[in-house]
């Protein structure tokens, strides 16, 4: 019988919960690895609380694993430009502690969450990190034989929502204070991957002919950032005052990410996918009840007559 065992690192996060989430759904018995206890775990999915910096007990976790997807990281971009130090202790000394494992263990494929950043001159240390791991990645499966999917995200929203994601912030604000504020003139344009999407996409990458690939998962719905500000004072149905700061917006990208070309991406198509505002109406949802739950002063969300 085939090895269903699998090990998602970062699976309490964002991204990494609806990955661990959807590959519960397809039968495979996961294992969550993570700093803190998953708040969404489910009862056939095992958690192990640890650091991946904890070289015997992560090469002791990978034990007896068919795949690992490799998600924990220090992702946001301030946080990474602020602790440059500790963004490249995790981010490559804590990945290399994870192919070590992998290559000890005999991992059939290591699943690794990075960006789309590594194609820009922008993001930082955080997209140093993310160039350098795959640079790594690479040579583990040139030296070692360890067979890999690399996953270059967009730009994610959805549910879960951790508090360095954009649309989540901008949500909240709109929520609390009746208004929202944009560094930069609004124009810049982003391809939205709502995480459902990605998380089924991430399960398609197991499939044999994604191994030793480079994968784009990006949104289907190309939108300005001025254009999904008024789609969400639209959605709660309030006045909300929509302010733009002239400011550039530090280490984030205008239009495109493109400005060289690392190892190229191929792009995963899905035969469906989320609408963005049906995405964005499941998180004001869910941000919504979350405030009134921490009783934190929303704005009424009854609709006008």
């Amino acid at each position: 019988m085939k090895n269903k065992n699998i090990l998602v690192t970062g699976g309490s996060g964002f991204l990494g919960s609806h990955v661990a989430d959807a590959l519960t759904d397809q039968g495979y018995k996961v294992t969550i690895f993570d700093q803190k206890e998953s708040k969404w775990l489910k009862d056939d999915q095992e958690m192990i609380v640890g650091d991946i910096l904890d070289q015997d007990l992560v090469t002791k976790i990978v034990k007896d694993k068919f795949a690992i997807y490799h998600f924990a990281a220090i992702a946001g971009l301030k946080e990474a430009n602020d602790n440059p130090a500790e963004t490249i202790k995790y981010n490559i000394l804590g990945t290399t502690n994870l192919l070590e494992a992998a290559v000890a263990h005999n991992i059939s494929r290591f699943i690794f969450a990075s960006s789309v950043y590594v194609y820009s001159e922008h993001g930082g240390f955080y997209r140093a990190t993310k160039q350098s791991c795959e640079l790594l990645i690479e040579n583990y499966n040139k030296i070692k034989n360890l067979d890999y999917s690399i996953l270059r995200f967009g730009s994610l929203y959805g549910t879960r929502a951790n508090s360095f994601n954009w649309i989540h912030n901008i949500i909240v604000q709109a929520l609390t204070e009746k208004k929202m504020i944009r560094k930069g003139s609004g124009e810049e344009v982003r391809d939205y991957i709502h995480v459902s999407d990605a998380s089924n996409s991430c399960v398609q990458a197991l499939d044999d002919k994604y191994k030793n690939k480079y994968l784009m998962l990006t949104g289907f719905q190309r939108i300005k950032i001025k254009e999904l500000l008024e789609m969400i004072s639209e959605i709660i149905n309030k006045d909300i005052d929509i302010v733009y700061l002239d400011e550039k917006l530090p280490g984030h990208y205008n239009q495109t990410p493109f400005s060289f070309k690392p190892r190229v991406a191929s792009k995963i198509n899905l035969s469906s996918y989320r609408d963005l505002g049906e995405g964005i109406l499941d998180s004001i949802y869910e941000i919504y009840n979350d405030l009134k739950k921490r009783k934190i002063k929303t704005i009424n969300m009854e609709k006008k007559n």
